[in-house]
């Protein structure tokens, strides 16, 4: 039976996923999450009027570690190591 078979399969597919979610809700619920707060968005400014040459949403996120004094994990250092006063380490490494 064909539609028995792919039924079965997308009940399998879906199950996957799920716990591959519960999976990433898990090993997040122990990292604190910064937010883009007033002091992130000061930095922010800052450093666009110090024309840092990277992206904007890599500049918001180096302005919210350099808000907080915050080492930024990344496996992108390149973009990065620019920023004046951003702690950065490759955790790729």
């Amino acid at each position: 039976m064909v539609g028995s078979d792919q039924s079965e399969e997308r009940r399998d597919s879906a199950g996957s996923c799920y716990a591959e979610l519960t999976g990433l809700i898990e090993f997040f619920s122990f990292w604190t999450i910064l937010p883009f707060d007033q002091p992130a968005a000061r930095t922010f400014v800052s450093l666009r009027k110090q024309k840092i040459r990277t992206g904007s949403m890599d500049l918001k996120i180096a302005s919210i570690a350099v808000a907080n004094n915050a080492l930024l994990l990344t496996a992108n250092t390149r973009d990065f190591e620019m920023v004046p006063n951003l702690r950065i380490d490759d955790w790729m490494s």
